[in-house]
């Protein structure tokens, strides 16, 4: 009996037992496919053979589903969750048929279906695989790249791939596929070799057997394999041997198993990345080409592939039959002349630059291996070829190139011939286990010899390669791992199910429901059972439980019943085991520890393998024990423990720790049962009935504890027999008896057992996890249970030190007497004390206090990873107190010392080490470092609550100091840990990918869905509200705006009918007003564009809603509708064509350049009518200035150029080449230049491109090439502007725009690049531009295009002279953007207004306005916001003599032409003006507006004068409309009230000289002014003056159809010179946007010198280049610094999305919107009443401070007074006051310390403190604040720092002294005299000791006699002798008396 007890002893209980069935072979049933099938067979016969040849159809689909039956197959791995959290589940993929579904699951979490795929072909396998993107080809470094996850599927001729983000593959095999692999790189696959291949012909070079693919566009291509040899050269080839198959593939460590059929060996190789010399050797190998003699059979593996390839055509067609290829590829051998060749079909399959279109039948035709060909080149890559090339070089395509290979093996390993000649079998499973101390074993089980293999194998030192060590042999029939508690299951040939940790057996496990095979049959083989056996052999399961005890009524069988649902399929209903012959016939699929058994009857069970521990204590004992033993011990160590745990009825978690330490100290040689406090251990107790007769003992061995049994059986023979002589005989006599002599002498430990020399080591770390435990305040009960295990193996090892340490921290645990085991003096040699041991125990708490006084201390001893919270608390205290940086950047501190195992020299010099305190000079940064450095160790907020207070102190005093003033860029985490949400949601926001952000939601759902049907949409819905209030909250100007800008209503038209106006005639009259009501109307949607940019967030599934464009009109008093279309009046063609564009365009810019669009959606766009193209070809145009356009495919923009639509084609060039802007893209530069003549080849045909579309494509190229000065296109566009007009009718229409157009695109071209434009000094472009300017003759045409323009004009009569009305604005223009802020005087004299007479009658007076605006520009810096500076560019003559528009009468005078004078002087100060407006664009400077606004003023009334026709109303018109663009330049953006009141004011001006042009300019006008809604303005760089000259050309067009002068699209490149700088702050608790004060820096420049302003956010910032920092000032908000000087990218990013910055409100403050004036706040009200301070807070009145919902119920229960109070009314008072404290000083974290501390104190006046550790932290609390370094960071600010209430702590202090004092008086100074001459003393004044002891930091009394007690006759003497003990004076005042023998107490 006692070898099955034995062996029952050593037993493990597998946990919940499940039927398992694969989840996706259930689902396979229901899903479509198979349904169909079912249904079918569901038919009576009798139809189906009505039905004509179905019959034969069933019976072939019933074999198929019988045929899938046996062909199912599935793999399981652990759950991968998306963003990487901890998820502890299954994944199963199950593949049957054409089916493969992946699944989720586990016993938390319902199975469900996660894909199911269902393929064309049988599925041959299907994997998990995670292909890597890699950014860079080249880059060696792939660490940073992105992974793709994927599922593959295999199919006979192709591999699907469907990735987890939805995208899908496929890639053709051009081979039959054996298996596939995935590895950590991609997949890998092995070809299958057909059998005649073997034997490959002598002189020919075999294929390779193994390729790879690194991702699904990528090729595949050959391994690369490197064998080393003996002598120490490897050789390189590729993979071509048959007999190597692949065994085993693991991912990291990345390796391959191979077995070699041939050899029969297993092999381990290392995959890597291929290195280029092994691919140069790979790629000449191959090259090098075979000698004469085998020209015919050539060795190059390319000609193999590809004349097989190629089929009998000799033509190599890349769109060969597929089928044909597929044939051969099957065909083992045919007939044909490839018949030699290995059957193989095409490498290459879709390459990732082959669109996927494309990628089904091409690749036949990309063949591309190494090619060889025959001349003995040197060449690597031999492309061309000689003559003399071989026969198969004919077939190959010239273009190929060799394929590289991507991966290598690297041989590392091969097992040893076994001199037996049993054959070796493959391998028919592989893994890899570690056992429980990190060693790794690469374990292979040969199933033939019933032989597992276990290989251990590490890490080099270099981490570069793997060093295989020795191989054991388990025997086994079947094993599988257990990852989770690095172990593996063996199933032996027995039977027996065994767990294995590396190769140290830890014992049988025992599944409850199944029988041990041992213990049923009796050979090892089960046999089917008889009826005859039940009755021979006594039921099984009573032996396996032992023969149980009369208590334990329970039957095993109903136990069974309940507990196991497998009832039904497992058992015979008799459920005697011996019927059924189920045996457990194998293993798989592992996860985690989990595993299921295949039963020998085909049902599967799936069992689970418990963990080492459950308890947090127990583990992290663990682990600290095993960190310190020798790995053999620490092994066998955790075998035990865990063959203890894990026996079947194992502890719950609470006697867990018992059975632990009951575990520990048999295995140190204790006799548990004779220790009186382990003796009393109640396992039982917690054991739940089912689980106890399990554990019930067999009667015959007697009732000494099982545990002894477990851990030793010798040494429990041993102390059996050693007992017996003075046995227990449970007798109470002898037990009493044993009781009255001392036990401490009898009992001695056991020196032969595992851990015995190991105790001082063991007892060492325990005390270091003590230690870190007491840094968690959450461990409180398993410091309890810690310390008593301490305090025993401390008496033991007699270290008095610990004892009393112990003693002070848990005065009532800790007896100063108790039970010693005696140790015997010989066997204490054999003890090995480690190096690190310490006489004196390192106390953390020590530690801090003394680093808080200054006084040195050693380096405090920690274990790593075990102690991390010690680790922790050392090095920010030694950084925040000592002031050292240098603590957390080196990890070899000289502030801990690192435990390890071998013995450390240098430990003498580091006690010598002792550190001191260190003056700091920066402290502000010291915080910032601490909170830093924290989180990126991972301390988070909740770490710091579960520190104790006093330790945690530091930490938050800096993390105080850091909230006051943190930077604006920290990481989210930093954020958080120091309770700034607002930086968080702000650092978090940033990551995201913004979909919509919080504050652009306002939900359409707000407005009544009745009134959104009666009117119709007007395209300016979508406008964000809430801000907009906050920014124009004192009135409705919004409403105003969408009023005056909507074009969906019909107009009002108001006619008054004369009595002398006929109807009809009054009809006409109607309708030619509305008319010219109609060239407002159509004007507006430019404006509505810039009013709404980006304010939309467009919906992927709907359409972007268009708003019509309404011409109609509403006649009072009637209503009724007056229509253009009546045919009463003659309205213009084409009219709306325009309009309907600018309509189009405005709404596309609604949408935001962060929407989510896609090409389809763009497409999806396109209108169903015709008549709609227009809006759609603006919208296109739209889309390309927000951005989107690059999404749209090539093929779709190909597509609309083709159709020929004249507005499509320009607004998608347009659009392409502003979101292209700057880039020199080819792909877009062909496409422009098609429709440029000049740009195509001489030679071309001409093709028709409609005049506009040139136009288009002229600006184009200017954008594409912006800022580049890019040579060719420069000369091009120079000749361009000067561009003669053809014979027949060409180009002679509308020159002046293409003109203009090509000056405007020379000037983007070259843009600022002023006089240093390289390598164009021969083209003289600015003596070429200022011929253009002022006429001259024309040069000869140089270039390619002479031919062109030989044959002058058959209607322009222009004579060899420039035109230069046609070629002066594009010049100008152009020389303004080439020398834009150059500043370059010479070349602005050129610009000057003439100062003639006679020299002003040759310019037109409107290029005066172009010449004055190119000059200001150019001389960028000297522009000034003043009328006088305006006036100056006005010439003298002008000056002098032109009329002041206001007098009356005329002066006469011959020679002075007065209407030039007059003209020339309003287009010259509106030029002036104009260039303010560029200058000051976006600033909203004041001067600048004043001026302008003056001169907008001084033209409204010239207008109204009455000789205001000299100058002529147009041109007045013209120069009001430009004077009134540049104030809302200057004002973008910002809703000046006085710039809207002027364009409402034009609004309303319709008829006489207002025609479309100047409706436009007015309200574009009104669209900058309230750019984005607000939220945006304009930018001065370089790129956006050049955007806005072409947006804002001062000629407006003077009907809706004219481009004569200036494109009408271009109108909308202002687009391009907007940017988002509105800041919105955001409350970060409300989430609603608000108001908050900002200080905004501005950096010095020549004009001003560095300066602040203030601004009340959300306002629009200056540009950002121009400031240093923002910061939102306090006192109400949270402050928030965003430096400007470190770069300006963080702000951009923030304004770009939508400007949010969340900012959070400061207790007691109240928002500016609640409390504009700042007199509601908490703080304002109770500085009347200062004194009665505790009274007059309301606990009701904090809901307004703080949203805090601990604080809120902290008040409402602690603070609010009931009836009869009593003695509580003082509590009250003190947590009211306190939680005002921590409400108005922002720290209401240190509300819990605040009471902790005084529950503290009262406990301590009560007597009831049971331990210190409460104490130890408010003495720490007090020190802190007395540290050195605390009163330095107070002098340094004395604003902020102290954040613990002044009066608290002394009085903390005060009644902590007077309690001790008193206790000291009544009798305690005896008990102090005892303790100090080692003495016992009474119990009841124990606990109030060890308080003294702590707080007084009274020395141990081992110290004392080393300086000599005695004989001490003064104080000073007493004084000087604990100087180095370092005991404060106040202590020893108290010490004094009792050391002076002078009875009374010295208190003071």
């Amino acid at each position: 009996m006692s070898n099955f007890y034995e062996e029952r002893a050593t037993m493990i209980a597998a946990g919940d037992l499940q039927e398992f069935v694969p989840f996706g072979r259930d689902h396979c049933k229901h899903h479509p496919n198979a349904l169909n099938l079912q249904l079918r067979q569901l038919q009576p016969a009798s139809e189906l053979w009505s039905s004509d040849g179905a019959a034969g159809l069933v019976g072939s689909l019933q074999e198929v589903t019988i045929h899938e039956k046996q062909k199912e197959s599935w793999q399981l791995r652990k759950g991968v969750s998306e963003i990487g959290e901890e998820v502890d589940y299954d994944e199963e993929l199950y593949v049957a048929g054409n089916m493969v579904i992946w699944s989720k699951g586990s016993k938390s979490q319902a199975l469900a279906v996660y894909k199911a795929f269902t393929v064309d072909s049988p599925v041959q396998q299907a994997l998990w695989c995670d292909f890597i993107i890699s950014q860079d080809k080249s880059e060696k470094d792939y660490s940073s790249d992105e992974v793709e996850k994927c599922i593959c599927i295999l199919q006979s001729s192709c591999v699907n791939m469907h990735s987890i983000e939805g995208k899908d593959y496929i890639a053709s095999l051009p081979f039959q596929v054996a298996n596939v692999w995935p590895t950590k790189y991609g997949l890998l696959f092995e070809r299958s070799s057909s059998s005649h291949e073997l034997p490959p012909g002598p002189p020919r070079e075999p294929l390779p057997t193994m390729f790879s693919m690194l991702h699904p566009l990528d090729e595949i291509t050959p391994l690369v394999c490197k064998s080393g040899s003996l002598f120490g050269s490897s050789r390189v080839q590729y993979v071509v041997d048959h007999a190597m198959k692949i065994v085993f593939l693991n991912t990291d460590p990345s390796v391959v198993m191979t077995y070699d059929t041939v050899q029969g060996l297993h092999s381990v190789w290392d995959l890597r990345r291929v290195r280029t010399e092994e691919e140069t050797v790979v790629l000449k190998f191959s090259e090098q080409g075979g000698t004469p003699q085998n020209v015919a059979t050539s060795s190059s593996l390319t000609a193999h592939l590809r004349s097989l390839s190629k089929g009998d055509s000799p033509v190599a067609s890349p769109f060969q039959n597929y089928s044909s290829i597929h044939s051969q590829s099957r065909s083992t051998s045919s007939p044909s002349l490839h018949s030699r060749s290995p059957s193989i079909s095409n490498m290459a399959a879709l390459s990732r630059a082959h669109s996927p279109a494309l990628g089904v039948h091409s690749f036949s035709g990309v063949q591309r291996f190494n090619l060889s060909s025959h001349n003995q080149s040197p060449k690597r890559h031999s492309i061309s070829h000689s003559p003399n090339s071989n026969s198969n070089g004919s077939f190959l395509a010239p273009e190929t190139e060799p394929i590289v290979p991507e991966l290598c093996m690297d041989h590392l390993w091969t097992e040893t011939i076994t001199n037996i000649r049993e054959k070796n079998s493959q391998a028919s499973k592989v893994f890899i286990t570690s056992d429980l101390c990190g060693q790794k074993f690469l374990c292979f089980l040969v199933e033939s010899q019933l032989q597992l293999r276990c290989v251990k194998f590490q890490e080099s030192n270099d981490k570069t390669q793997l060093i295989f060590g020795s191989v054991t042999n388990i025997q086994a029939k079947d094993a599988a791992p257990v990852e989770k508690i690095d172990t593996m299951l063996v199933l032996e040939g027995s039977g027996n199910l065994v767990l294995y940790t590396g190769v140290v057996r830890v014992g049988k496990v025992f599944i409850p429901g199944l029988p041990a095979p041992s213990l049923t049959m009796s050979n090892t083989m089960p046999r089917p059972s008889t009826p005859l056996d039940s009755v021979s052999t006594p039921n099984p399961l009573s032996k396996l439980l032992g023969s149980l005890d009369e208590a334990v009524l329970l039957s095993p069988v109903p136990e069974l019943r309940d507990s196991s649902k497998l009832h039904d399929s497992l058992y015979n209903e008799d459920c005697t085991f011996q019927q059924l012959g189920t045996y457990i016939h194998s293993l798989r699929d592992p996860v985690h520890n989990r595993v299921t058994l295949e039963l020998s009857n085909g049902s599967m069970v799936r069992i689970t393998i418990p963990e080492i521990a459950t308890s947090e204590l127990v583990q992290t004992c663990l682990q600290a024990i095993k960190f310190i033993l020798p790995k053999e011990v620490a092994v066998q160590m955790l075998v035990k423990w865990y063959s203890v745990h894990s026996a079947p009825g194992g502890p719950s978690y609470h006697s867990e720790w018992n059975l632990f330490v009951t575990c520990l100290m048999n295995m140190m040689g204790y006799n548990t049962d004779r220790l009186a406090w382990t003796r009393n251990f109640d396992f039982e107790g917690s054991l739940s009935p089912v689980i106890a007769p399990k554990k019930a003992r067999p009667s015959e061995t007697g009732s000494d504890d099982d545990w002894e049994y477990l851990l030793n059986s010798d040494y429990h023979q041993n102390v059996e027999s050693h007992l017996l002589n003075r046995s227990l005989c449970l007798s109470p006599l002898e037990v009493s008896q044993m009781k009255d002599e001392d036990l401490s002498q009898n009992l001695s430990l056991d020196s032969s057992t595992l851990l015995f020399t190991h105790i001082p080591a063991i007892f060492f770390v325990l005390h270091l996890v003590y230690e870190e435990l007491k840094l968690n305040t959450l461990m409180g009960e398993g410091i309890h249970s810690l310390v008593e295990l301490l305090v025993q193996l401390a008496r033991d090892l007699k270290l008095e030190a610990y004892v009393d340490h112990y003693y002070r921290d848990y005065p009532t645990l800790v007896r100063t007497t108790g039970q010693v085991c005696t140790i015997d003096q010989g066997q204490t040699g054999f003890m090995h004390r480690p190096s690190f041991f310490t006489s004196e125990p390192p106390s953390i708490y020590q530690w801090v206090s003394s680093c808080l006084k200054g006084e040195g201390m050693p380096p405090y001893p920690y274990l790593p990873v075990i102690c991390e919270r010690s680790r922790l608390v050392v090095l920010s205290i030694a950084l925040y107190i000592l002031g050292d940086e240098s603590s957390v950047s080196d990890e070899s501190s000289q502030y801990l010392s690192r435990i390890s195992i071998a013995p450390q020299k240098s430990q003498a010099e580091q006690e010598e080490n002792r550190f001191s305190f260190r003056h700091s000079t920066s402290v502000s940064s010291l915080a910032e470092r601490l909170v830093v450095w924290m989180t990126n160790v991972g301390f988070a907020l909740r770490d710091l609550e579960t520190l104790p207070f006093g330790v945690a102190l530091p930490i938050r005093d800096a993390i105080y100091h850091c909230r006051e003033q943190p930077a604006s860029d920290w990481p989210e985490a930093v954020c958080l840990l120091i309770g700034r949400q607002d930086l968080s949601k702000q650092a978090c926001e940033g990551n995201l990918p913004k979909g919509k952000s919080s504050v652009t939601q306002v939900l359409s759902s707000d407005v009544p869905s009745g009134t959104e049907t009666e009117e119709e949409d007007d395209g300016m819905n979508d406008m964000n509200q809430e801000v907009m209030s906050l920014i124009w909250s004192e009135d409705l100007r919004v409403q105003d705006v969408r009023r005056l800008l909507q074009s969906a209503h019909p107009v009002r038209v108001n006619v008054v009918q004369y009595p002398e106006l006929s109807d009809h005639e009054f009809i006409e009259e109607k309708e030619n007003r509305l008319l010219q009501l109609c060239q407002r109307t159509m004007a507006l949607p430019v404006g509505r564009g810039m009013f709404t940019l980006f304010s939309y967030h467009p919906v992927p599934t709907e359409p972007l809603p268009i708003p019509k464009l309404n011409l109609t009109g509403r006649a009072p008093p009637r209503n009724t509708t007056v229509d253009l279309n009546s045919g009463n009046i003659d309205v213009p063609p084409n009219m709306t064509s325009w309009a309907s564009f600018h309509n189009g365009v405005a709404a596309g810019l609604k949408i935001a350049p962060a929407s989510q669009i896609d090409s389809a959606w763009i497409v999806y766009n396109k209108p169903k009518h015709a008549e709609l193209a227009n809006e759609y070809a603006g919208f296109l145009m739209a889309l390309g200035l927000n951005g989107h356009l690059t999404k749209l495919a090539t093929l779709n923009i190909h597509d609309y150029l083709t159709k020929g639509h004249e507005m499509t084609s320009i607004g998608l060039l347009l659009g392409v080449s502003a979101a292209k802007l700057g880039t020199m893209d080819m792909s877009i530069t062909r496409l422009l230049s098609i429709h440029i003549p000049a740009l195509l080849p001489p030679t071309s045909t001409e093709l028709d491109v409609p005049h506009n579309v040139q136009v288009a494509a002229v600006v184009g190229i200017g954008l594409v090439y912006q800022g580049t000065a890019h040579r060719h296109t420069a000369e091009v566009l120079l000749a361009e502007i000067g561009r003669p007009p053809g014979p027949e009718m060409e180009y002679c229409t509308d020159r002046e725009s293409y003109s203009l157009a090509a000056g405007l695109a020379l000037g983007m071209v070259c843009l600022g690049h002023g006089s240093n434009l390289i390598g164009m000094s021969d083209l003289n472009v600015p003596e070429q531009l200022y011929q253009y300017m002022v006429g001259g003759h024309r040069r000869f045409q140089a270039g390619m295009h002479r031919e062109k323009h030989k044959s002058p004009s058959y209607q322009i009569k222009e004579g060899d002279t420039i035109n230069v009305d046609v070629t002066c604005p594009g010049a100008t223009l152009a020389l303004a953007m080439i020398y834009l802020k150059t500043n370059n005087r010479s070349i602005a004299d050129w610009l000057r207004a003439p100062d003639t007479m006679y020299l002003l009658d040759f310019v037109k007076p409107e290029f005066l306005l172009l010449r004055t605006l190119a000059r200001c520009l150019i001389l960028w810096d000297d522009i000034l916001p003043n009328s006088k500076w305006v006036d100056s560019n006005v010439p003298q003559i002008i000056r002098e003599n032109s009329i002041s528009l206001s007098e009356i009468e005329l002066p006469c005078s011959e020679d002075l032409n007065l209407e030039t004078l007059s003209q020339a002087h309003v287009y010259i100060i509106a030029g002036a003006c104009l260039s303010l407006g560029f200058r000051f664009a976006g600033s909203e400077n004041l001067s600048a507006f004043n001026c302008l606004h003056k001169f907008a003023k001084d033209f409204m009334t010239y207008l109204s004068a009455p000789n205001a026709s000299v100058t002529g109303p147009y041109n007045l018109e013209t120069c009001l409309s430009v004077v009134l663009l540049s104030l809302a330049m200057v004002m973008a953006g910002s809703g000046n009230l006085k710039v809207l009141q002027l364009c409402r004011f034009l609004h309303m001006k319709t008829g006489g000289e207002m025609n479309y042009g100047f409706h436009l300019a007015h309200h574009m006008a009104l669209g900058l002014l309230f750019l984005g809604g607000g939220r945006y303005s304009l930018s001065t760089s370089d790129s956006s003056i050049a955007a806005l000259l072409c947006a804002l050309y001062p000629h407006f067009p003077a009907h809706s159809t004219d481009n004569r002068y200036h494109l009408q699209a271009l109108r909308h490149l202002y687009v391009l010179a907007a940017e988002p700088r509105l800041l919105v702050p955001v409350d970060v608790d409300t989430n609603t946007p608000c108001y908050a004060l900002l200080e905004v820096t501005y950096k010095g420049t020549q004009w001003y010198e560095q300066t602040k302003e203030e601004l009340m956010a959300p306002t629009l910032l200056p540009e950002l280049h121009l400031l240093k920092q923002i910061k939102v000032k306090g006192p109400r908000y949270w402050e928030l610094l965003i430096d400007l000087s470190k770069g300006t990218q963080h702000l951009k990013s923030i304004l770009s999305k939508d400007g949010v910055l969340y900012v959070k409100l400061r207790a007691g403050q109240l928002s500016y919107k609640e409390d504009p004036m700042g007199w509601q706040s908490l703080l304002a009200q109770t500085v009347a009443n200062r004194n009665s301070e505790a009274r007059a807070f309301k606990p009701e009145t904090i809901s307004a401070f703080t949203s805090d919902p601990a604080l809120l119920s902290f008040a409402e229960y602690f603070c609010k007074p009931t009836v009869n109070m009593g003695q509580k009314q003082e509590i009250l008072d003190l947590f009211s006051s306190v939680l005002y404290e921590c409400v108005t000083q922002e720290t209401p974290e240190m509300l819990p310390a605040y009471i902790a501390m005084d529950q503290a104190v009262r406990r301590l006046g009560r007597r009831e403190m049971s331990e210190t550790s409460e104490l130890w932290q408010i003495k720490l609390v007090l020190e802190f604040f007395s540290s050195r370094s605390h009163q330095e960071r107070l002098q340094n600010h004395p604003k902020r720092g102290l954040f613990m209430n002044s009066e608290f702590l002394p009085v903390v202090k005060c009644t902590i002294d007077n309690t001790l004092d008193q206790w000291l008086q009544a009798g305690g100074d005896g008990c102090v005299h005892a303790y100090l001459n080692g003495q016992p003393c009474e119990e009841s004044q124990l606990s109030t000791l060890a308080c003294f002891l702590v707080y007084h930091s009274v020395p141990a009394p081992r110290h004392l006699p080393s300086i000599g007690l005695e004989g001490n006759t003064s104080f000073a003497e007493l004084l000087f002798k604990f100087k180095q003990l370092k005991m404060p004076v106040r202590a020893l005042l108290r010490l004094a008396p009792l050391l002076l023998g002078n009875p009374q107490p010295m208190l003071m």
